[in-house]
């Protein structure tokens, strides 16, 4: 299997479908439905919803596909073109299948000037991937961020939510390879 360069690749469809054809009771789990309808309880429109609903269901399949955002735009009665302009502004909802562990790189200034390119090359060299791509078997994949807001411990990334600052070439090796052997561990 060759990696999967997000930048260069076209998008497709998990499955060519039109709004009609989902039914979003049928599509969603109960659990994703309910979580979201709390979300939709505290907001004041349905629509407010929508970045909630999305890392709702991306929460549970690890990345939003085309059925999901037409299913969740339906639960929210909104257009399946105006979540997917939410959907595609928010760069930590995933519009394509990611590794289980997603690494941010940050590429502030602030990461430039402390050390960016030699952690961008220690990621690079330990996972075999550039930005944009997923190792073969699926356990990584590697994204720049613009900001992750730790510029007074740069260079950072942040690795499934878990923010990593002050890296050094030691630290990323260290941190991977720790990933590395709970990759097995992951349902």
């Amino acid at each position: 299997m060759n990696n999967s360069d997000f930048s260069l690749q076209p998008r497709i469809p998990s499955i060519m479908v039109t709004d009609e054809e989902i039914d979003f009771r049928q599509y969603l789990s109960a659990t994703e439905l309910s979580v979201i309808e709390h979300e939709v309880s505290i907001m004041e429109t349905r629509e407010a919803a929508g970045i909630e609903a999305l890392k709702i269901v991306q929460k549970y399949r690890g990345w939003i596909s085309d059925d999901s955002l037409i299913a969740i735009a339906q639960c929210l009665q909104m257009s399946s073109a105006q979540l997917e302009g939410v959907a595609t502004f928010y760069n930590l909802i995933y519009r394509q299948k990611v590794g289980h562990y997603v690494i941010h790189l940050c590429d502030s200034i602030s990461c430039h000037l402390t050390g960016y390119d030699e952690i961008l090359k220690v990621i690079q060299t330990y996972l075999g991937i550039g930005y944009g791509q997923t190792t073969p078997d699926g356990e990584f994949t590697l994204l720049s961020n613009v900001c992750l807001g730790s510029c007074d411990k740069s260079p950072a990334m942040m690795i499934n939510g878990q923010h990593y600052h002050s890296l050094t070439n030691e630290s990323v090796v260290s941190i991977l390879n720790g990933l590395s052997k709970n990759a097995g561990d992951i349902v």
